[in-house]
């Protein structure tokens, strides 16, 4: 019988011994569901069973990988729902669209209405598929039989992803009567997903299920108008283009259509931030632009593009990074692992801020701070700045929302804006692009081309900056008087050529290794796009290099 090491314990188990069968014998060691294992230096979802000896290690939905795996089984359960309500209409599929808050929004298409009691309906059928803890089965198809499979069931949108696929089989799960393709893990079955919940949400549903922080709890988030609106807004520049998925995204490259693309997506952009740019320029008031985001969002080529909107109004705006008033080094507080904590709003000279800012409005001339970051002080090198009637300043940095960052300004001074890289692009109908995957592939390539840091590093780091920023940032979003969305349509096809060959360089031994493969599996569906045919004013360009701003 095969031996099987768990917590430096070994034990054995018969030979087709299941993976969950393991795991209900250590779950009460665990203050979080199990959702998968690590076995034999491979992920292993619970259905598996056992074959040979080996070290095991469970993952919990507290772990990202268990977390991912949570999700998309109640994304699939979803689907299944909205599938057993609508009955035998072909036509009508379900399109997971984006994340708002704390769950999913999807839209119904094809001819139903999305109404408060369809929600109860596909509620009700929720509950069913949990109540009967149904089987999730995976099985390996040729590539041929995969996509007859979905061609009966009107997936048009994955037999056209599945078109650049280059492996000849491919895994597909099934649910009763329905089968589906999913990017990554799915649970065992049903009974897992015992906490969610299903809201008509304008015209379509969200469901609503438990987040990494807190995965045995639902909290249902506080409506998400503006973040909504701009996600609608990206979406439907996605349909106006021919772009609903990287199906389409890669039929434009093959088509060779993709400078177009470029520049019309370009275009869009450039429209948008005028359009900011005329509402700062409407608020005679306004002498602080205060801009704030998630890292990796382009917030210093989005603060340069803003500017020469600015000056096409006839104002004259001056950056101002909030970096430059961090505190000294040594008055840096630290975290609960004693590692400086350079995310908080104590890191931030705040009154010193208050202090400047108050005297520009006020028309004083002041010296500005500049902050070397290789000594770790603040230093003032001889830098004046004093607004005019037309100055206006630029003020870019994570606290820029809070309003105890500038709790001296008047209100009506301040016009504040958040950026963030807001993908809707999907790999298909049921598959989403989350947006922080589009936010850690900038950060890795950039991090690598600026800072000489490798994608190991970046990785790593990647679990404390999302936290930092869900502090920080995300609760003050709603605040801001525009939204901006910095995501590209194609840029994940740039990015790819960039960003594979460091994520190939972590070796299978390192802990960021199973992210990193995940990320290549993911980058695996772009056909590649050259860098060069980006305008040098991209925002895409902060990442990849070429940038004619200082980035």
């Amino acid at each position: 019988m095969p031996v099987i090491t768990i917590n430096g314990e070994s034990k054995e188990y018969e030979k087709g011994t299941t993976f969950e069968e393991i795991a209900k014998e250590y779950q009460s060691q665990y203050d979080s569901r199990i959702a998968a294992v690590i076995f034999g230096g491979k992920i292993r979802e619970l259905m598996k069973t056992v074959k040979k000896d080996g070290e095991l290690t469970f993952l919990t939905f507290k772990d990202s990988i268990g977390n991912k795996t949570m999700r998309r089984t109640a994304v699939m359960m979803l689907i299944k729902a909205v599938h057993d309500v609508v009955g035998k209409k072909s036509k009508v599929s379900t399109k997971v669209e984006f994340t708002i808050g704390n769950g999913y929004y999807c839209t119904i298409r094809g001819g139903v209405e999305v109404t408060d009691e369809f929600a109860r309906q596909v509620s009700e059928k929720f509950q069913d598929l949990v109540d009967r803890a149904i089987p999730i089965t995976k099985k390996v198809y040729p590539l041929e039989d995969a996509l007859e499979i979905f061609n009966k069931q009107g997936m048009h949108d994955k037999m056209a992803l599945l078109r650049y696929r280059r492996s000849s089989e491919i895994n597909i799960y099934k649910l009763e009567d329905f089968y589906d393709y999913f990017y990554g893990y799915m649970l065992p079955n049903t009974s897992y997903i015992d906490k969610f919940q299903i809201d008509r949400y304008h015209d379509g549903l969200l469901l609503t299920i438990p987040t990494i922080r807190e995965p045995d709890k639902l909290v249902v988030s506080e409506p998400r108008e503006k973040l909504f609106n701009t996600m609608k807004l990206a979406s439907d520049w996605g349909i106006m283009m021919g772009i609903d998925n990287v199906g389409d995204l890669n039929d434009q490259v093959c088509q060779g259509r993709i400078n177009e693309m470029i520049l019309v997506q370009e275009a869009l952009q450039e429209r948008r931030i005028a359009q900011i740019a005329h509402n700062i320029q409407q608020k005679s008031h306004v002498k602080f632009v205060m801009i704030a985001g998630p890292s990796s969002s382009g917030k210093t080529s989005f603060a340069n593009r803003l500017s020469i909107q600015l000056r096409s109004f006839g104002m004259v705006p001056h950056p101002i990074s909030l970096d430059n008033y961090f505190v000294n080094r040594e008055e840096t507080p630290r975290d609960e692992d004693g590692n400086y904590n350079f995310e908080c709003l104590e890191a931030i000279d705040v009154e010193g801020f208050n202090r400047d800012m108050t005297r520009l409005l006020n028309g004083d001339r002041v010296e500005m701070p500049e902050f070397n970051f290789v000594t770790g002080k603040r230093e003032y090198n001889g830098e004046y700045l004093q607004l005019g009637a037309n100055d206006i300043l630029v003020i870019e940095g994570i606290h820029g929302l809070n309003e105890r960052m500038s709790y001296s300004l008047p209100a009506e001074s301040k016009f504040k804006i958040y950026i963030s890289a807001l993908t809707t692009l999907s790999i298909d109908s049921h598959n989403r692009i989350p947006t922080t995957d589009g936010r850690l592939l900038r950060r890795i390539v950039r991090d690598a081309r600026t800072r000489g840091a490798s994608a190991k590093d970046t990785i790593r780091m990647w679990g404390s900056v999302r936290a930092g920023e869900e502090q920080n940032i995300f609760p003050f979003q709603e605040g801001a008087d525009e939204m901006f969305n910095s995501a590209q349509i194609y840029e994940l096809a740039v990015i790819k050529p960039f960003a594979e060959p460091l994520l190939f360089s972590i070796e299978k031994t390192d802990p960021e290794y199973f992210e990193a493969k995940r990320l290549l599996k993911f980058l695996d569906y772009f056909v590649s796009v050259d860098s060069s045919m980006l305008p040098r004013n991209s925002i895409c360009r902060e990442f990849v290099g070429g940038s004619c701003f200082k980035v």
